[in-house]
Order: C-alpha cells, then structure tokens, then sequence
C-alpha cells in the first residue's frame, strides 16, 4: 500500500493555472524531493497535500483514505521555523503531542540533546541560531504523530556550511525514525544528497516532467557531492530542467 498517493491535482486561480494534472505517489517510509523553478507551485501542492488549500480538481490519498481539505493529517514544517516565540524550546517541539493531548517530555529531551540543543530546552526561539531553530523545528515534526512530513524548504535562508550540517543532520535523524519525507526545494544538489527519489516538476502550470531514482548508498556524506557519478546525475537533472525553460 502506498503511503500517499497525489492523484490528478490541478489548481487553478481564476486564470491563472497553478497546476495541472499532478500525479505520483510515495512508499512508507522513503524520502522524497520535489524539485522545480522558482513559482512553478511546489508551496501550492504542498498547502494542498497538507490540507490547508483545496485543489481545483483531483485528490490526496493517504494510506488510501482522502484527505483534502483537511488539516492535520500530516506533519507541515514551512520555510521558516515557525516556532512560538513565548514557548520555550522544549514547550515548542511538544506541540504535535499537545494537540492530541499526548506529551513525552522524556523522548522530547532525548532529542533535544541528540540534536546539538540540549543547554538549549529552556531558550527561547530568540536565543537560537536559524540552524538550531530548524532543528527544533523538525524535531516537533518527529514528534508529532502524523506518519508523513512536508519539509519546505527548510535548509534556504542557512549558509553553505550550515546547510550542509543541517542535511547531514536531517538523513542521520530520518534513518533513526524512518517517517516518510516528502522534500520541497530548488537546490539540485539538495535534493540528490537528501533523496531516494527526485520528482522534477515544471514550469508553472507545472506538471511532472520526469523522476529519477537515487541510487547512491546510505549513510551518505558530504564527499559524495564531489563524486563523478553525483556530478553526472545533478548534470543530467539540470539539463532537464533547463529544457522545461526552453
């Protein structure tokens, strides 16, 4: 059974078309990516998988129950960290578990420390860097019982170094929790170093231009971003994405 399922989405806003015929699926337990130009529509799919936003026509099967239009269904971490900046820490990743009236505050510290955050539970957002607020960010998603996250663009405001960190760190806490991951983002190199797989969508009204599998051995680190073989394959989806351009 997949573990979701985007069948047909269109959006449409008056004339202007967002979308249009969407369609792939994810397996439980794997890490996604949707890459894409800048406004080709990955925050609209993703407003619309996450149920905030409705689609013009077709569906959002998880575990193959319909899920449009509503809310809560899966765990969304937008761009920015969105954390409340009069809870601390620790109140921040319980969140998800709060929601649903089930707090572990035990688990929850255990992953603060094993974040790099544990002098930290107590801080307040204010008091962080971007890379420790995106890591408490995803943390909270971890936490939360939803079995899908949407990651938006998490890594984009951090610098190179940090970003790269922020990845590293991101694979070594999915291979320990095994959540399904689906990935938004406009780096190719991301996307390749994070992924099992890579969905390329077009220019808007964007559409499914190609997948690639990513074939590349687990754990993965920074190294292989300086591999032929990696060079080759971010060649290959540049040149595809180039041609959407065209």
């Amino acid at each position: 059974m997949k573990h979701l399922n985007v069948q047909n989405i269109s959006q449409s806003f008056g004339e202007n078309h967002v979308l249009d015929d969407i369609n792939f699926s994810i397996e439980e337990g794997e890490f996604v990516s949707i890459l894409g130009p800048s406004g080709s529509g990955k925050s609209t799919l993703f407003r619309i998988i996450g149920g905030i936003s409705e689609p013009t026509s077709g569906d959002i099967l998880l575990k193959n129950k319909s899920i449009k239009g509503k809310p809560g269904s899966i765990s969304y971490t937008p761009q920015s960290p969105s954390l409340f900046p009069w809870r601390s820490i620790l109140d921040n990743v319980l969140l998800g578990q709060e929601i649903v009236g089930k707090k572990d505050r035990k688990k929850a510290l255990q992953m603060i420390e094993r974040a790099g955050l544990g002098s930290y539970e107590h801080a307040y957002p204010y008091e962080l860097s971007g890379g420790m607020k995106q890591r408490a960010s995803f943390i909270r998603s971890i936490l939360s019982p939803q079995s899908l996250i949407l990651l938006d663009e998490p890594f984009s405001a951090l610098d190179e170094f940090t970003r790269t960190d922020m990845q590293k760190w991101l694979l070594s806490m999915w291979a320990e929790h095994r959540r399904s991951i689906l990935f938004v983002t406009h780096n190719i190199e991301e996307a390749i170093f994070l992924s099992d797989r890579v969905i390329i969508l077009s220019q808007r009204p964007a559409t499914v231009l190609k997948e690639f599998n990513i074939s590349f051995s687990r754990p993965r680190e920074e190294e292989l971003l300086l591999s032929e073989e990696f060079i080759e394959l971010k060649k290959e989806i540049y040149q595809e994405m180039r041609l959407s351009h065209a």
